[in-house]
């Protein structure tokens, strides 16, 4: 499935064989050739120039890295090359021993799947922003290029580019030069990088509004900027961002012991992206929609600090020393990610509610996909190319974070912290693994950490952690211990430094009235500290959450816990139980109808909004889903009524009554409730302090045409209201969630059929098209998926065209809605078992991989339909 693969080997030969030095790119986007002609398609193509440096230890063959229209022209030392023999994405080369030049002249494609050089005109105002995105290889669409991480060199870059336009690249830009004569265009140059590795390398170019500030750092003071659409200028709060950053180079400069190398910071928050944000060297691009058009909740604003933090913590790991090959890929997801909530914890002075956000939202994400069909190590077998591209998942950031912070305990923070400082000086501008990293550490902390990396990053799966006692008739502990289990696919058993919390609730507040840290192994651990203490009210495992492991409670406990766990006053307790709660539900031993009364009986009072999101989501996922079809109606009547009490009485004004808002939108089925969102929508009957503002108007269209409620005539004036972006992406939904045959199939002719949406567009439409309740209009697209999914695995007629993002989008999110339907399932099991098209041919890894994840859930959701009967 992967059009343009390139193997580890295959990389590994060639980083042998040659030296890179350096890159010398001129691109213009005036809609010519870099030689005064005009382009046929000046809005679809570009012309981009590369001139290559770099030394070969012997004469060889190999080849050139390039996803272009066409190759105009190349030449290697001095003689030219036939553009005949590029293949689409290769152009082969005979590189001599010793000194070597390379120029490459090729026609390439903007995007409109957020890969490559993406260009959008906004709908707002006409104006036109480029932007590009080249994790993991996608470099090769703008500049020819030798695409693996490892052969490092300098970039410089130069621009041909309209006079009104902003220009920004990796390093800081000259002046601009009008073009002689015709003062409309201008070129900016770059001048080279540091060593840098290609999907690192970035251009901006367009009419973006800027924002600029400075900071003082260790290497003197700073230039900083903020790019924005001028249609979303308004809304952008630059002062927030600009703290949130400069607080995150002061403490990373602080206790990574190395200066910013890289001369200036701009930050970019661009349309249509693939992912939250990007690392780009001094030129990082996020999602605009962390541009906030209406109003959030604090856990918005909290999520968007962590993707700052994320991405500033990148400049070091990731960007400063780079990882061989995909393998490591961990080494920089896994350390960002637990160096932003470090960050965060450092900023605020309070770092048990920064790890409880963390706990509460991430390491959640990375206990389900540690139980999916497709987990693997957090230092993953990344054979390929497309195997990079199934690995970008929940095990890679949140689960190597979390074992990363039980590293940090391990070793002491001190020594941490004084390994990461020697790791960044031996390793400036180069690549490392795995070993480097391990001995970096192991120097000041004097612990071998062989046996810790082996069990921790090279093992997949999660532990579940068992309380298993005995009393006697006055309710004191006989004997206690810790029972670890592993499944059969992933037997590993680990080594846990986790501390138990007893619990009991006094005058309403569950205090902890003793804990024990303690080190677990093996199947049973006795616990003689806790022999002679009586049983509380609550007794919790993994209290203070330090490790990595599932857990489950005594009857008792988990009796506590549905009632007051909002009576907790720890919110990394708090944080710990309510991931325990889902899990347990997750896993058919907590029926949906009770995870749903936890939720509603103490949602209101959580302090942690990130939990609140997340739990709220929980929630009504599980009534969807995990309900049994015959008694769903009931649960659900019950989880919309008990939403609109907590709706009705949240402070007003309140994020909680924000967010009990929106999840009561999406809970919605009864005709009192459609009523009531309408009536929403008109202005009547609105909650005090709840402002239905421009994000909010777009969730109450989309569930009021999930129930039919609305017709194409108010989505079209919706749009016309908000004529950004934005507003097309959420009309395109709307109409996709709407209960009849034909906003179905104009739906999905749009997402599978065709070729001619951005990438934004059709996720959104893919994310709406499942909705429950629309079963009869729905059952034709069974076999649909099916067959589109094998469409994929050959690249069979349309999808010959579209890029990895939009088969993605289809895999995953129009996976049918099938967990009531068991002989379905069966049929979706037998065909992934099978592994072969209708035509014989085999499914791809790709498909293989997501079909399975999407499998997966609902064969966990039907179970747990089974259970609850």
């Amino acid at each position: 499935m992967f059009l343009h693969n390139l193997t580890r080997d295959e990389a590994g030969r060639r980083s042998g064989l040659l030296d890179t030095r350096s890159y010398n790119v001129t691109i213009d986007l005036t809609g010519g050739d870099l030689a005064g002609n005009r382009l046929e398609q000046p809005e679809t193509t570009f012309v981009s120039r590369s001139v290559v440096d770099f030394a070969a230890v012997e004469e060889a063959d190999t080849h050139v890295d390039l996803i272009a229209e066409r190759v105009l022209s190349a030449s290697l030392n001095g003689v030219d090359l036939d553009p005949a023999t590029f293949d689409g994405s290769r152009l082969p080369l005979r590189v001599a021993e010793g000194d070597n030049e390379l120029v490459v002249t090729a026609l390439c494609r903007y995007s409109r799947s957020g890969e490559g050089l993406h260009r959008f005109v906004d709908p707002a105002d006409g104006r036109i922003y480029l932007y590009t995105q080249f994790e993991a290889s996608e470099a090769r669409r703008v500049y020819a290029c030798f695409e693996q991480p490892d052969l490092k060199a300098t970039f410089e870059l130069t621009v041909l580019a309209p006079s009104s336009w902003t220009v920004i690249a990796n390093s800081i830009g000259d002046e601009r030069e009008p073009v002689e004569g015709q003062e409309v265009n201008s070129w900016w140059h770059f001048p080279p990088t540091p060593r840098v590795s290609t999907y690192l390398t970035s251009l901006i170019a367009g009419e973006y509004a800027v924002v600029t500030d400075s900071h003082r750092a260790k290497s003197g003071e700073l230039p900083m900027s903020i790019l924005v659409r001028q249609s979303l200028r308004e809304y952008l709060d630059a002062d927030r961002i600009f703290a949130t950053t400069k607080a995150g180079f002061d403490i990373f400069e602080q206790h990574f012991g190395y200066a910013y190398p890289f001369g200036k910071y701009d930050q970019s928050f661009v349309p249509e992206y693939n992912m939250g944000a990007m690392e780009n060297i001094g030129c990082v691009t996020l999602r605009d929609e962390l541009v906030f058009r209406s109003r959030v909740t604090e856990a918005s604003y909290r999520t968007r600090d962590d993707t700052i933090l994320h991405e500033l913590a990148h400049m070091w790991f990731g960007d400063l020393v780079t990882m061989v090959w995909w393998d490591d890929m961990w080494l920089k997801e896994s350390f960002a990610e637990f160096a932003a909530t470090f960050a965060i914890a450092e900023r605020s002075g309070d770092p048990e509610t920064a790890w409880a956000t963390f706990t509460g939202s991430r390491k959640n994400w990375a206990y389900r996909q540690d139980q999916l069909p497709t987990t693997h190590p957090i230092a993953a077998d990344m054979v390929d190319l497309e195997a990079v591209e199934s690995n970008f998942d929940g095990i890679t950031y949140a689960k190597g974070a979390s074992v990363l912070r039980q590293l940090v305990a391990f070793v002491g923070q001190d020594a941490f912290l004084e390994g990461v400082r020697g790791y960044f000086a031996e390793h400036a501008f180069g690549n490392t693994r795995l070993a480097d990293l391990l001995a970096a550490l192991e120097g000041p902390s004097g612990r071998d950490l062989s046996g810790w990396s082996a069990e921790w990053l090279q093992t997949a799966g999660v532990n579940t952690l068992w309380p298993v006692f005995e009393t006697d008739d006055s309710g004191v502990f006989t004997r206690f211990a810790v029972e670890q289990t592993a499944i059969e696919k992933y037997p590993t058993l680990r080594h846990h430094r986790i501390a138990i919390g007893f619990y009991n609730l006094i005058d309403g507040t569950l205090q902890r009235t003793h804990r024990v840290e303690v080190d677990v192994a093996d199947a049973r651990t006795e616990i003689a500290e806790l022999v002679g203490a009586e049983q509380p009210d609550l007794v919790l495992l993994n209290d203070d959450d330090l490790s990595y492991a599932k857990i489950r409670f005594d009857q008792r406990s988990l009796q506590t816990l549905i009632e007051n766990l909002s009576a907790l006053p720890s919110p990394l307790a708090r944080a710990v139980c309510w991931g325990a709660a889902w899990d347990l539900c997750r896993d058919a031993e907590l029926p949906a109808a009770d995870y749903a009364e936890l939720v509603l009986h103490n949602v209101s009072t959580e302090s942690d909004l990130s939990t609140v999101r997340a739990v709220l989501a929980n929630a009504g996922a599980a009534v969807r889903s995990y309900t049994p079809p015959t008694a769903r109606d009931k649960i659900s009547s019950r989880w919309e009524d008990g939403l609109a009490e907590l709706v009705n009485d949240a402070e007003a004004g309140s994020d909680h009554q924000l967010a009990l808002a929106r999840a009561y939108a999406a809970a919605v089925n009864s005709t009192t409730g459609a009523a009531r969102l309408g009536g929403w929508l008109q202005g009547a009957a609105v909650p005090k302090g709840l402002e239905i503002d421009t994000e909010l108007r777009w969730l109450l269209i989309k569930q009021l045409a999930r129930l039919g409620r609305v017709d194409d005539e108010l989505i079209m004036a919706e749009s016309e209201r908000d004529n950004t972006a934005s507003g097309q992406e959420q009309a395109a939904a709307a109409r996709a969630a709407r209960p009849t045959a034909e906003a179905k199939a104009t739906a999905w002719a749009l997402a599978v059929d065709g070729n001619d949406i951005p990438n934004e567009t059709q996720r959104q439409i893919c994310l709406a098209f499942w909705q429950p309740g629309q079963a009869d209009v729905l059952s034709d697209y069974l076999d649909k998926y099916l067959n589109a999914a094998e469409q994929i695995s050959t690249s069979a007629g349309i999808w010959a065209q579209k890029s990895s993002i939009f088969r993605q989008n289809v895999l995953t999110y129009l996976f049918p809605d099938i967990a009531d339907d068991a002989a379905f399932i069966g049929r979706v099991r037998g065909w992934l078992a099978a592994g072969v098209t209708a035509n014989g041919g085999p499914l791809g890894d790709m498909v293989k991989h997501l079909v399975a994840e999407e499998l997966d859930a609902v064969e966990r959701a039907h179970r747990c339909q089974q259970a609850a009967r």
